[in-house]
C-alpha cells in the first residue's frame, strides 16, 4: 500500500512551559516550533507527497502548512478529526509537574491500556480511532495514486506513539518506550501482510529515497542493502 510519514507538530508555548495543552484552542507553535516545522518541510520537499492530512488543532495545521509551503505541487490537505489530540479531560490545562503527583500518573506510565482520563477518553480509544484513521487514509491514497504514493499525517506525540506501537505489534502498555519529538518524522508502510516501520522520531537526514521507491511488502532476509537516494 502507500507510505505514510507521521509528523508531530513543532514545539508550542505549552510544550516549552510544561503545560498539558490537550485540545485547548489557541495553542500555537512558538518560534522554535516554527523553525522545527520549517526544517521538516525542507526535508520533505524532496518527496512529492500526494496528501498532507492534519489534526484539526492549530499547532498541527500550522505545521502542515509549513510542509505544504515547500511542496512543488498542491497535495490534498484535509483535516482529520480522528488524528486530534487525546482528550485528557480534567487533566487538560494543568502542569505536568502537578499531574505527576496524581495516582493515575503511574498507570499512564506503566499500564496506559487501562487509563481513562477523568472527564476525557481512554488511551485505548485514542489508539483505536487514530490507527483506523491512518489505515483508512492510507488505503484511499493507494487507491487514488497507486502503491508508490507517499503521504503525510500531522498529529500529536501520544497519538503518533500509539500508531507506531500498533505498527510495531507492541501492546499499548509498552508505548511509553517510544519517544516522538516535536516536528519529528516517522515512516510506516502498510501491506496486506503487516505494517513495516522504516523510521521513528527522526529530525534530520535525507528522505529523497521516498520519491521514487515502491517499498516491498517482504522483509529482506539478512537486512538487505537499505534505501538508495535517487
Amino acid at each position: 500500500m502507500a507510505t505514510v510519514i507521521l509528523v508531530r507538530h513543532g514545539r508550542t508555548t505549552a510544550n516549552a512551559t510544561g503545560l498539558l495543552a490537550g485540545r485547548a484552542a489557541g495553542v500555537s507553535l512558538d518560534q522554535t516550533g516554527r523553525e522545527q516545522a520549517a526544517l521538516t518541510g525542507e526535508r520533505l520537499a524532496a518527496v512529492p507527497v500526494v496528501g498532507v492530512v492534519s489534526s484539526p488543532l492549530e499547532r498541527c495545521q500550522q505545521t502542515a502548512q509549513l510542509i505544504l509551503d515547500r511542496q512543488a505541487g498542491t497535495p490534498y490537505a484535509p483535516v482529520e478529526p480522528d488524528l486530534t489530540e487525546c482528550d485528557y479531560g480534567q487533566w487538560q490545562g494543568r502542569m505536568l509537574s502537578d499531574l505527576a503527583t496524581e495516582d493515575l500518573w503511574s498507570a499512564v506510565q506503566s499500564q496506559p491500556s487501562a487509563v481513562v482520563f477523568p472527564g476525557g477518553e481512554s488511551m485505548a480509544g485514542m489508539q483505536a480511532r487514530a490507527v483506523a484513521a491512518i489505515r483508512r487514509h492510507d488505503a484511499a491514497f493507494e487507491t487514488g495514486y497507486g502503491p508508490g504514493a507517499v503521504w503525510v499525517a500531522v498529529s500529536h506525540g501520544d497519538v503518533i506513539k500509539a500508531i507506531l506501537a500498533d505498527a510495531l505489534g507492541m501492546h499499548l502498555d509498552l508505548f511509553q518506550r517510544i519517544n516522538i519529538g516535536p516536528a519529528s518524522v516517522s515512516i510506516v508502510r502498510y501491506s496486506a501482510t503487516r505494517p513495516s516501520v522504516y523510521a521513528t522520531n527522526t529530525d534530520a537526514g535525507d528522505l529523497s529515497w521516498l520519491s521514487n521507491s515502491i517499498l516491498s511488502a517482504d522483509a529482506p532476509v539478512g537486512g538487505g542493502a537499505g534505501q538508495q537516494a535517487p
